[in-house]
């Protein structure tokens, strides 16, 4: 048992050491030392890690494979590989899913009685209320008690339930934009670890930009990917190099990223534990006793109900001797306990918005047609689509317009989202390049992207759209779309329904993608490109389709 606790603490110490192992077991070549080290919980986030690392790595031996002038042979064994430490990396996450879940069991509020967790499930307008009450009657900030899924490092700091100075460089990565800091984040990647990461004021930014830093990744996969494929087979040599360097970087990035999220983890589950104890942890804890008892004069019948379905519930109940830290849920969908609703105006409800559909962006309705009924004559409608591949930045779009008009191309972006939104701006501005006085309506199956730019042409301005143009060529497009706002309307589509111009425009977009990734020859796009086009309706008829 001690060299085995000595083995599993060197494999948590020694990433190398753990990478080796965890694949030896996957081989099957593993010693019963090493196997019973690997199954400690406390490696479970370690051995993500070191699947994720060697997954990344093996997708980006493939890709050198693929773009190299060898063998195409070689490639199967790869592809094998790759695919085995995707299913080893899928089972380790689901091991530390379950281990993560555990230990929300653990904090969670399973001390307090399973009535009172019962009766605030089923009168949760009422709770508030009284909550409310209670926390004013005690002098306890009402923040106090809502702890916020994001952000808890800040909160904890504010409630005092972490204490201590920031040290000046920490300070520097609190308060710097998120561009420096994802900036830092890169070099901790690419050249040497930033310890200053995992201090509790930063790992929740952390967490919430590694996201931005693995787009950053796969933007440098995607310009040596492309400067790979403008070179013959046989010159690539350099090129290729640079691809294994970036899949390294993107293999590190993903790493860091998955450690940011356990140990943003790790901080709610401290702050978590620290506020159910001590001072501040008895100060709740009254509150929510207070609360119930409020409760309980309020609504007697709702609460006397709640107790005689909790006493049944118990009788029979295996996980009794732990208070049922998870029935409560289940208990209180079994009762039928009117919470009354608040009526629009009282305090905390919002007034009941004006049916606003015919403005929207966002229709609901599923009638494809429905979507262009208050066109005015002589407005060119397209439909606009995205494609984006799994490691690389580059993404293919592509549009369709009634009169019988296509376009395709490709760019660079960091995810769907971003995507669908260039393919948006190329589809307007051809259209707004080809006629100097056209009204362009483009539709997409994106609400994301539709949202974002219906609100950016609405207002003249990028800023709604910041956040969701990560890249360069994106907001270059878009601040090239924005002097014609007056004359450009984006609206959403149901994707997937049959509708013409968006599989047209989905085929184009894939294409697009598959051409300038190398994953089809020059001739087999040309020729798809030919036969999607053809299926276009006539011109004539494209609008009473």
């Amino acid at each position: 048992m001690v060299r085995t606790k000595s083995l599993a603490q060197h494999l948590a110490d020694d990433f190398t050491a753990l990478q080796e192992a965890v694949l030896r077991r996957m081989n099957g070549t593993a010693d019963a030392a090493t196997l019973e080290s690997l199954a400690d919980p406390g490696l479970a986030e370690p051995i993500a890690v070191a699947l994720t690392h060697a997954y990344t790595r093996a997708r980006g031996a493939v890709r050198r494979a693929e773009l190299g002038p060898g063998p195409s042979d070689r490639l199967r064994p790869l592809r094998r590989e790759a695919r085995r430490l995707a299913a080893a990396r899928s089972e380790a996450e689901a091991v530390c899913r379950r281990v993560r879940g555990q230990a929300h069991v653990g904090l969670s509020r399973a001390s307090e009685r399973l009535d009172i967790r019962v009766t605030r499930a089923v009168l949760p307008s009422i709770h508030q209320d009284c909550l409310r009450t209670a926390c004013a009657d005690l002098g306890l900030p009402e923040s106090v008690l809502n702890m916020p899924s994001g952000a808890a490092g800040a909160w904890a700091l504010e409630h005092g339930v972490l204490t201590g100075e920031v040290p000046a460089p920490v300070r520097e990565l609190v308060e710097c934009d998120d561009a420096v800091f994802v900036a830092a984040l890169l070099r901790d990647a690419r050249e040497e670890e930033d310890s200053r990461l995992t201090h509790d004021a930063v790992v929740e930014r952390w967490h919430r930009l590694a996201s931005a830093a693995l787009a950053w990744g796969r933007y440098a996969i995607a310009q040596a990917e492309l400067r790979a494929l403008a070179r013959p087979p046989h010159a690539r040599h350099g090129a290729l190099d640079a691809l294994e360097d970036a899949y390294e970087d993107l293999a590190v990035l993903a790493c860091r990223a998955r450690e940011a999220k356990y140990l943003a983890f790790r901080l709610s589950c401290r702050i978590r534990r620290l506020a159910s104890t001590g001072d501040l942890g008895v100060r709740i804890t009254a509150a929510h006793l207070t609360a119930y008892a409020l409760m309980a004069d309020l609504r007697p019948e709702a609460t006397s109900a709640v107790r005689e379905a909790v006493r049944a519930h118990q009788v029979g109940c295996a996980d009794r001797p732990a208070n049922c830290p998870r029935c409560h849920t289940a208990l209180a969908d079994t009762l039928q306990v009117a919470d009354p609703p608040k009526e629009a105006g009282e305090e905390g409800v919002p007034p009941v918005a004006e049916d606003t559909d015919a403005a929207s962006p966002l229709p609901e309705a599923d009638d494809r047609y429905a979507l262009l009924a208050d066109l005015p004559p002589g407005v060119r409608v397209m439909v606009a689509d995205a494609a984006l591949g799994d490691d690389s930045a580059v993404c293919g779009y592509g549009w369709a317009a009634e009169d019988g008009t296509t376009g395709l191309g490709i760019s660079m972006a960091a995810n769907s989202g971003e995507a669908e939104i260039i393919g948006i701006c190329e589809a307007a501005l051809s259209a707004l390049h080809a006629d100097d006085d056209a009204q362009v309506v483009v539709l997409c199956d994106s609400k994301q992207a539709v949202t974002c730019l219906h609100t950016a042409l609405a207002e003249g301005s990028s800023d709604p759209a910041h956040r969701a143009l990560l890249f360069p060529e994106s907001r270059s497009l878009l601040e090239r779309l924005l002097p014609h706002a007056g004359r450009v309307d984006v609206r959403w589509l149901k994707g997937h329904i049959g509708h013409e111009l968006n599989e047209t425009a989905d085929t184009l977009a894939n294409l697009a993608l598959r051409r300038a990734t190398g994953r089809i020859a020059e001739r087999t796009a040309r020729r798809g490109i030919g036969d999607a086009v053809r299926k276009l309706p006539h011109p004539a008829t494209a609008t009473a389709a």
